[in-house]
């Protein structure tokens, strides 16, 4: 038996919810607007959606997760450069989520979408009794070099030879998942 397929309307929200989150944010993006781009009255956008906080939350989640990937031995530098070498859409959604996190239930899920998406899959991968305060450190770690490119511009990070960050970087996340 076939699977029906969402309708087009779906999509359509979808794709202009994904758009307008990361160009505007979500505070400056309303049913209105998403509606109004995906080409629908904007009840649509609730009742596929539920509300506009499930809607950001939804369409602002990464589908490719390399901390479960590789060896372990070599994850700190491949990890730090598969996050350098994000196009544009992973910045967008590491961004979005930075500025919503204190809209309402947003805060709640981001830290949910933290311990489903980072902590838990390098804590399951790692040995010994701090196993989770380690995965901790290293969400940290990542997360304030993230902030500091995408969030801040560090021009200095930002100016700095890819390699050289790679290096360094990964060197101290790997000093954390395999100390």
């Amino acid at each position: 038996m076939k699977t029906p397929s969402k309708p087009p309307s779906h999509s359509a929200i979808w794709a202009a919810a994904t758009q307008l989150f990361s160009e505007k944010g979500f505070a400056a993006t309303s049913v209105r607007d998403i509606g109004a781009l995906a080409g629908v009255d904007p009840s649509l956008v609730i009742r596929h959606f539920g509300s506009k906080e499930q809607l950001f939350i939804d369409t602002m989640q990464l589908d490719h997760n390399p901390l479960l990937e590789g060896p372990i031995e070599t994850l700190g530098e491949r990890f730090i450069d598969e996050m350098l070498s994000a196009d544009d859409q992973v910045r967008s959604v590491f961004i979005a989520l930075m500025r919503a996190s204190d809209s309402g239930e947003i805060g709640s899920q981001l830290r949910a979408a933290h311990e489903n998406s980072f902590v838990e899959p390098i804590k399951g991968r790692l040995e010994g009794d701090d196993a989770e305060l380690r995965a901790r450190l290293a969400a940290a770690l990542v997360g304030g070099l993230l902030y500091s490119l995408w969030v801040v511009g560090d021009e200095i990070l930002a100016a700095t030879d890819h390699r050289d960050i790679v290096r360094r970087y990964g060197a101290l996340l790997q000093a954390l998942i395999t100390p």
